[in-house]
């Protein structure tokens, strides 16, 4: 009996673990962080692991600048494909375009065995053929002058998103915050790190945040992590802070398990309590806390280099969508300060209805204007400085009364802050 046609053959195992990872992903089974660190690649290799990283987020990157680059190859412009091969083709072409190390005839090849084993052998000749036309291709380079939509397409990001940036930052600026979202995030540059403490591995925009937070309190008693997890910045609030109360919460006890284990590590951390707690409506109870940090749920705009697939999900509607939850945060969390106790108000995001118009809002609320006022943070930020733990100033960083650190400017993420004291 002859052999069926189009049996796939075997797929390397860092490529089937890519293909799979992105699948999940774009059925929204998972982020990308959490799969690559997952069963799906710890029985790989070492090489195999990097690969399948790479693979995974380069594909994510890249994969609006992909879509564009292969509609035009199309048989018919407006033709739809399964997920699965588009998977494939996204994959194989970031191979092509941006990996000079691997073979063409290896990234070609293997998109189409992708391509059979997801059920879609049909399909195979297709991909084929465009991944060969892909190949003999050039990357367009940079334009003297180009449009937003050209800008968006050139660096993969969302021409909405380009659009409000370049209407927020300037256009030099939002080039470079779509720049830097195609880079592999830097390691840690920001800070100095002292040898009398030993602080958790975590990216400079958290810590920023959680230095800043520390160092806004002139004498914590009482000190609460509104939305804690991963819990890096719990730590750093528990070794600046070693006489303090910490409390940390989050509204999944899966996620505050997972900080358990790692606080561990940490033999500082064995004063800090944990709850499950939505800080969208804390019980009174709680009581009152002299430092509490608010690193609200957000869109997450500023950290698009390190979680790449949120370009791929996020709407403009999303925008006030999270406002909202962040100004029940906000205003719940302030309820919890004493007269002269401070509250630290940060996100991740580059959007302002996420960040200082949720502060101006919240604060301009009936009952509460007179009872609070957003403080300067150069003062805070000179203290970082005193103390060495800054390798530079953050120049340009802050404007007005709020911190703003920008992708490709600042080292490191995109991130906001705000220190807010109650006075009344």
């Amino acid at each position: 009996m002859p052999k069926p046609a189009n049996k796939p053959k075997p797929v390397s195992a860092a490529r089937a673990a890519a293909f799979e990872i992105l699948s999940r992903v774009e059925a929204r089974r998972g982020n990308s962080d959490d799969l690559l660190h997952s069963s799906h690649t710890e029985k790989l290799s070492s090489e195999d692991r990097n690969l399948t990283t790479a693979l995974v987020l380069g594909t994510l990157r890249w994969q609006i600048g992909l879509d564009a680059r292969i509609q035009p190859l199309l048989q018919r412009p407006d033709q739809r494909l399964t997920e699965s091969v588009a998977l494939a083709l996204r994959l194989g072409a970031f191979q092509l375009l941006y990996l000079d190390r691997i073979p063409a005839h290896a990234a070609i090849n293997e998109s189409v065995e992708l391509t059979r084993a997801s059920g879609n052998p049909h399909a195979a000749g297709m991909v084929n053929a465009i991944l060969r036309k892909l190949a003999g291709q050039k990357l367009p380079g940079r334009p003297l002058h180009e449009s937003a939509a050209a800008i968006a397409r050139r660096l993969s990001h969302p021409e909405w998103l380009v659009e409000r940036w370049i209407a927020r930052y300037g256009r030099d600026t939002a080039i470079r915050i779509c720049e830097a979202g195609q880079k592999e995030p830097n390691a840690p540059l920001l800070f100095n790190n002292p040898a009398d403490a030993i602080l958790p591995k975590m990216d400079d925009g958290s810590r920023l945040v959680a230095e800043l937070a520390a160092a806004s309190s002139l004498s914590a008693g009482r000190v609460w992590d509104t939305c804690a997890a991963p819990g890096g910045k719990t730590l750093i609030l528990a070794a600046r802070l070693p006489d303090a109360q910490t409390l940390a919460t989050d509204v999944s006890e899966r996620r505050l398990a997972a900080m358990r284990a790692r606080f561990g590590e940490y033999p500082y951390a064995a004063k800090i309590e944990m709850k499950v707690l939505d800080a969208t409506g804390p019980p009174s109870e709680l009581g009152m806390f002299d430092l509490i940090l608010a690193d609200v749920p957000c869109s997450g705009t500023g950290t698009l280099a390190r979680n790449p697939e949120i370009r791929l999900r996020l709407a403009p509607a999303d925008l006030s969508r999270q406002a909202e939850r962040q100004r029940q945060i906000l205003s719940a969390s302030l309820g919890h300060l004493p007269v002269g106790g401070r509250l630290v108000y940060s996100t991740c995001s580059l959007e302002p209805e996420e960040c200082e118009q949720v502060v101006d809002a919240v604060l301009a609320e009936q009952g509460i204007a007179g009872a609070y006022r957003v403080l300067p943070l150069e003062p805070v930020l000179n203290r970082l400085e005193e103390a060495d733990l800054l390798r530079e100033p953050l120049k340009g960083a802050v404007s007005g009364s709020y911190l703003r650190t920008l992708p490709g400017t600042h080292p490191g993420d995109g991130f906001f802050a705000a220190v807010v004291e109650r006075t009344a």
